[in-house]
Order: structure tokens, then C-alpha cells, then sequence
């Protein structure tokens, strides 16, 4: 949680790879490898779990599920470890987590033989959860001046960082913007409010981070260890429900 001031921070339920994250980023800090690489790292580490789901290997499924977890939040650290922030890296990090989510649920759907409604339904739903987790995040993380790499709103491409270069910026942008302008837009007309609030308790972000991808990913894998694979891509649907319940409780304390 080193993106929030320390009397802020929360128990993060989707963050629960930090540690290990932390300790990738230590031991590789003075090799060649970049955050990128570890990105990279992330999507093969998900691929592997998708081949793993095909081949009916549950559990290792489920491990190479929580190793993308722990990747996902290593590049991070990397980043903020070897002070080179990149708004390539977390462009690209998040298009690599939206592609992945929907393969993910793809190959759930394939291997249960499950309905093609209730996969573009859980699809639509992971990603507004996980965007519904990330808006509260960032609304707080610019309140109480912690990381400001994400912004409240991605409305146009930021100005490039040292190394980078600004066409790469704009382009990683727009596939970005592409991919989740419908969802960012969609949570934000469900509470347009957010953004000035100012009370935003530890209880509270701690229930909203049950939406966060990491905490998704865990449940995909506990389900897939207890062989209930058919019911993932279902309550994922259903669990979709709470988005409404965590926007009243977030209006109801401010």
C-alpha cells in the first residue's frame, strides 16, 4: 500500500501479493530488468494459467492465477524502487490485465460449456467492479496526496515522463481509453459525487478492495481448486450486485 501515505492505508484485500511483490522488486532492483519486463511477466504468467484451466490442472491454475497477482503489483514496485515512473508501463499494465480477464473468462465458459449471456455479463461486471475500486482509490490517493500516476479522469493522454516518448504515451492512451472509457464513463454517472467527497474510511476502502483484480483472480482460483468452476462465471454475475450497495454506503458517509 506505499501509493497512500501511511495513516491512510488500508487493509487492501486484492493487495495480499505486496509482500512478495516487494521482495521480486528488491531482488531484481539492480539487474537490466525494467517494469515492463515484469509485465510481461504477468501476462505469461496468465497465459499459463489459461493453458493450465484447458488441461484440467486446477491448482496449478489457481497458483499461476496468484503469481499474476503478485507480478501485476511487482511492476510497480519496481517502478517506484528504481524511481522511474511510466505512464507507458501502466497503460500497458492495465491493457494487459483487461485482455486477460476477458481470456480468463473465455476459457471458464469453454471448459464448463456455460452460457455466452452470462460470460459478456460477468465480463461487463468484473470490469465495473474493478473500475468501481480503482475511482474510489485514485479519488482518494489525489485527496490525501499520495501517488498521482492514475488520474481521476484519463480524458486525454498525459505529457510523456523522462524515458519515454510521447507518441508511445498517446498511443498506449488511446488503446487504453479504448478499452475502458465505457466502463470508466458508466461508474462515473452512477456517482458523479465521488469525486468531491472527502471522507473515505479504512473499513470502507477495505470492503470496496473485494472488487480489486487481485481479489477477483483469488476467488477464480479458490473456486477452480474446489472444482466449482461452473459456478464462477455466475457469481461473478450476481457479485456484480454489490456495486450498488458499496455507492449508497459511500453516499450515506458523506
Amino acid at each position: 500500500m506505499s501509493k497512500l501515505p501511511e495513516e491512510y492505508r488500508f487493509i487492501d484485500l486484492s493487495d495480499y501479493g505486496r509482500p512478495a511483490a516487494r521482495f521480486i522488486a528488491n531482488s531484481i532492483k539492480g539487474t537490466f530488468l525494467t517494469p515492463i519486463h515484469v509485465t510481461i511477466a504477468f501476462i505469461i504468467s496468465g497465459l499459463v494459467a489459461i493453458f493450465c484451466m484447458l488441461e484440467g490442472h486446477f491448482i496449478f491454475a489457481a497458483l499461476f492465477l496468484v503469481l499474476k497477482s503478485i507480478l501485476d503489483a511487482a511492476d510497480g514496485e519496481l517502478a517506484r524502487i528504481k524511481a522511474t515512473p511510466s505512464y507507458v508501463g501502466r497503460y500497458f499494465d492495465s491493457i494487459a490485465d483487461i485482455i486477460l480477464n476477458l481470456l480468463f473468462l473465455i476459457t471458464i465458459w469453454y471448459i464448463t460449456d456455460g452460457s455466452i449471456l452470462l460470460l459478456i455479463l460477468a465480463f461487463i461486471g468484473i470490469q465495473l467492479q474493478g473500475t468501481l475500486y480503482n475511482y474510489y482509490y485514485v479519488i482518494l490517493r489525489n485527496t490525501v496526496n499520495g501517488d498521482t500516476t492514475s488520474r481521476i479522469f484519463e480524458d486525454h493522454a498525459p505529457t510523456a515522463l523522462p524515458g519515454e516518448t510521447q507518441a508511445a504515451v498517446n498511443w498506449f492512451f488511446w488503446t487504453y481509453n479504448t478499452l475502458y472509457i465505457t466502463f470508466d464513463k458508466a461508474i462515473y454517472y452512477l456517482d458523479m459525487k465521488a469525486t468531491t467527497a472527502k471522507n473515505f474510511p479504512k473499513w470502507f476502502m477495505t470492503a470496496v478492495s473485494s472488487f480489486g483484480l487481485g481479489f477477483q483472480l483469488l476467488i477464480m482460483g479458490v473456486m477452480l481448486v474446489l472444482h466449482l468452476e461452473a459456478f464462477i462465471i455466475p457469481f461473478f454475475v450476481g457479485y456484480t450486485g454489490l456495486i450498488l450497495v458499496f455507492i449508497f454506503v459511500r453516499r450515506m458517509i458523506n
